[in-house]
């Protein structure tokens, strides 16, 4: 059997979103705001959550946790991207690619399992508003945080430690603006039956789990809403569950979109999917829920001297 000469890769090139630098510099511009809108927005969110002993209840603990998350998971992109284009060197390390796989896998299936927590306490606070308190606890929604991390650290080191074992001869260059599964499974020259089982089991327990568990809790939710009588009850109770909702539309929507279907990444197509959840959802997610909380508004309002936030109209 003929034997093939493989050098090891030790550093990778993202190719970015395009090679016009003027593009580039556009592009650079529109990141930038984007980023800076997010982390403005998520640590005002969190740091609101923070203060304002009012709205310190296990729908706005999960709420902080979320924007902690997006916190982090534009941070592990972000600047990478602007670098990218706005600098000829494109090379990512291999350790550096590995770091940016490991921590982008932990946060984004850590987000999955809290969006579906997040779910059943919505679940909980409609169906038994009068017992919610005693029904989700301190140490069962704090517990309920910390297995999502946990199963977001433990899942994400498998499928690191699956992916970053390939063999990846030969060609280097990424063509996309991250170190992502599909991008690097097709630069792999011996992806195994042993290695999709892996990422099958990991699109399971992270994403469809999550996702039948947050389906099951809309399902009660719904029955739980038409037992209310009144039209008012009903409308206060579709909109508690209204940025929630919208969240995990966009995430799971997006997620799916790509992750369904790891070996065959349709680059173009798919770098523009990839941008909107890795950088323009978490910008999206404090605003969709402080705009649709009368709560934040109240805090805010609280800690504004000048009231800047009153001239959005405070819903009932």
């Amino acid at each position: 059997m003929e034997e093939k000469n493989f050098t090891k890769v030790k550093e990778f090139i993202l190719l970015g979103f395009t090679a016009d630098s003027r593009l580039q510099r556009v592009l650079f511009f529109i990141f930038l705001i984007i980023y800076v809108i997010s982390l403005l927005g998520n640590i005002t969110l969190i740091s609101l959550i923070c203060a304002d002993s009012r709205i310190h209840t296990p729908m706005y603990f999960f709420t902080g946790n979320l924007s902690s998350l997006d916190l982090w998971y534009s941070t592990v992109y972000t600047p990478k991207i602007l670098v990218t284009c706005i600098s000829e060197d494109k090379i990512i390390s291999f350790a550096g690619c590995l770091a940016q796989f490991f921590f982008s896998a932990e946060l984004a299936y850590s987000e999955c399992y809290l969006l579906a927590a997040m779910a059943y306490d919505h679940y909980v606070a409609i169906s038994n508003p009068l017992l919610y308190s005693q029904a989700m606890s301190p140490r069962l929604y704090t517990s309920v945080v910390a297995a999502s991390y946990l199963g977001g650290f433990i899942n994400s080191t498998v499928v690191t430690s699956e992916t970053f074992n390939l063999s990846f001869c030969g060609n280097n260059i990424i063509d996309d603006f991250f170190c992502d599964l599909p991008p690097l499974v097709k630069l792999a020259c011996d992806v195994k039956d042993s290695y999709q089982a892996v990422l099958y089991f990991i699109l399971a327990t992270n994403v469809i789990t999550p996702t039948i568990l947050i389906l099951a809790s809309y399902l009660f939710i719904i029955a739980a809403i038409l037992k209310i009588r009144s039209t008012q009850g009903r409308l206060k109770a579709f909109s508690t569950c209204g940025s929630h909702l919208t969240a995990v539309t966009l995430y799971y929507g997006s997620i799916f979109f790509i992750y369904s279907r790891p070996t065959s990444y349709a680059l173009e197509r798919d770098k523009v999917v990839s941008v909107f959840y890795t950088v323009v959802i978490p910008m999206l997610n404090p605003l969709i829920y402080s705009l649709r909380s009368k709560d934040v508004k109240d805090a805010l309002n609280k800690l504004s001297p000048y009231h800047f936030y009153q001239i959005v109209p405070l819903e009932v």
